[in-house]
């Protein structure tokens, strides 16, 4: 089994820094290779007792399942995804969508797009906003 541990992990500083920065609006995981159960992974910033963590949505053909997990566990809970089913996971943050994509011979390529969103996660600028 290939992990992608190193250049996943580049990628999700970004998110970290984004969150960071209250830059962040979504995190989606797409693409999935072949037909599988579970569609797609959607992250957003959740505050569950005045610290800030990810909800983790995984879509299912069938069904929903919510998990909340610290931003560092959540790395770990993502990161065998990769490749298992998803080829491709965006970060849509305000100043740029950050593309991380597997090609069929499962080497990464991370690259920058323009922003899909005008505003961040209402959630985290609010967390952001009463930490000031």
């Amino acid at each position: 089994m290939m992990l992608f541990t190193e250049t996943f992990s580049e990628f999700y500083s970004k998110v970290k820094e984004s969150l960071a920065d209250g830059t962040f609006a979504k995190l989606t995981f797409a693409k999935t290779i072949g037909n599988t159960q579970l569609m797609n992974i959607y992250i957003r910033p959740i505050v569950e007792a005045e610290d800030l963590q990810l909800e983790l949505k995984f879509k299912f053909q069938q069904e929903e399942i919510v998990e909340f997990h610290t931003i560092d566990a959540a790395f770990d809970r993502l990161l065998s995804f990769i490749n298992n089913p998803f080829s491709s996971v965006i970060l849509f943050t305000t100043e740029f969508d950050l593309v991380y994509k597997l090609n069929k011979k499962k080497t990464v390529s991370i690259t920058e797009q323009p922003p899909t969103f005008g505003n961040a996660s209402p959630i985290l600028l609010e967390y952001l906003d009463n930490k000031k």
